[in-house]
């Protein structure tokens, strides 16, 4: 038996949801409008292994994408569309979906008003973490709401708290004027305290710069996030003594369950270089898991368009690497855990269907279409390697 490997794609929707309308997301489409925007955008090797294919079956058109290059690489593969079942349009729900448990209870959300979190809950965060206040408390767009408080925030002392559509609870502060360490800190504390609230995540983020015109985030951001409800993909591999790599923020995503290495990395060009060598190194009967967070994080959430056709340039560029680490058996999949157009109006995540794609050296191609839920692609790595089957999710591994 050889490898899993399942290259996230964060917030790559393909459209076509068919309850957008219910999260006012109708017409959303990551891919589609990035594609419209950017005329001639390159990705050869993703219309290969049939990502514009399965784009164009998800949403009824298909992406305007033009003429491609040559294509580097030709492994056969699988391709398709899956919705979601659970009840959101968050990175916990997407994730842990893809890994056999769709999301089917209510997360609690703090509201969108000034002042989002509650005084009592402030309050005890406040006075166990030993600081005088907080600022923001609204929901806001992460490096806006930087730009604007981040200042006040270095004169003060004061962290900025924001929050999101995703239930989440989020903590920006600077690493010199604050400390990395106070805040990481400080984000356990909220963690504990947000419990009442059914929170998913408490999430730091840290940046630097000396001015509203420097500041950036940095890669020391960290999720606290709660532990999966049941038994996911990670945890039955992990019990069967299989080697699960999480690399990028998948440990944080399932609260270090199911874990067998947890490997640190940010930026696309870090985050293919490591995918590699852990692919490389791995021993057979591993599961490598990666998430390419900078789609959401830098493009997506800022409306970056341009900036998110050029990353998925890159993302495609560096694709042809992986054959040569891969082994006879190993097979690689390449899927989104919700969307994130960055044409559409806000900051916030859009509910759409992801691209479900499957290749390897020995995989049958085929069209294996609308996938009713993202947690079929749990249940064919549950197939692949001999696991029991989850609850949820149909295997696509011998269509």
């Amino acid at each position: 038996m050889g490898k899993a490997i399942i290259l996230m794609m964060d917030s790559f929707g393909i459209g076509g949801a068919p309850d957008a309308a219910q999260y006012n997301d109708k017409g959303a489409n990551t891919f589609g409008n990035i594609a419209k925007a950017n005329l001639g955008l390159n990705i050869p090797n993703l219309v290969k292994l049939g990502l514009a294919k399965a784009a164009e079956n998800a949403c009824g058109q298909a992406p305007q994408i033009g003429i491609q290059d040559i294509a580097q690489l030709s492994l056969p593969s699988k391709y398709g569309h899956a919705k979601e079942l659970s009840r959101a349009k968050d990175t916990t729900s997407g994730h842990w979906e893809m890994a056999g448990i769709p999301v089917l209870q209510e997360w609690g959300y703090f509201p969108k008003s000034e002042p989002s979190f509650p005084h009592e809950l402030i309050s005890s965060i406040c006075q166990r973490a030993g600081i005088s206040g907080i600022l923001g408390n609204r929901a806001a767009s992460g490096t806006k709401i930087i730009e604007e408080l981040g200042e006040t925030h270095i004169k003060t002392g004061m962290p900025i708290f924001y929050t999101s559509v995703d239930s989440c609870l989020q903590i920006a502060a600077h690493e010199k004027y604050f400390g990395l360490q106070k805040l990481y800190d400080l984000c356990q504390i909220a963690f504990e305290e947000v419990r009442p609230y059914k929170i998913a995540r408490v999430i730091a983020r840290p940046f630097i710069g000396e001015s509203s015109t420097d500041f950036v985030r940095t890669g020391n951001r960290h999720d606290y996030s709660v532990a999966p409800f049941a038994p996911t993909l990670l945890d039955k591999l992990k019990a069967r003594k299989h080697s699960v790599i999480a690399l990028g923020k998948i440990s944080d995503i399932f609260a270090g369950q199911g874990i067998s290495k947890k490997v640190p990395a940010s930026g696309l060009e870090e985050l293919w270089n490591k995918t590699l060598q852990e692919i490389s190194a791995a021993p057979d009967n591993s599961l490598i898991f990666t998430n390419f967070v900078d789609f959401d994080m830098v493009y997506g959430h800022r409306r970056d368009v341009k900036g998110y056709a050029r990353a998925l340039e890159y993302f495609d560029k560096r694709l042809p690497e992986i054959a040569g680490v891969l082994q006879a058996d190993d097979i690689v999949f390449i899927t989104a855990d919700h969307g994130n157009d960055p044409t559409y109006t806000g900051t916030d995540h859009t509910r759409e269907q992801v691209p479900v794609i499957m290749f390897g050296k020995h995989v049958k191609p085929a069209d294996i279409g609308q996938r009713q839920t993202f947690a079929d692609i749990a249940q064919t790595i549950a197939e692949y390697f001999n696991i029991e089957p989850f609850e949820y999710g149909t295997s696509f591994l011998k269509d």
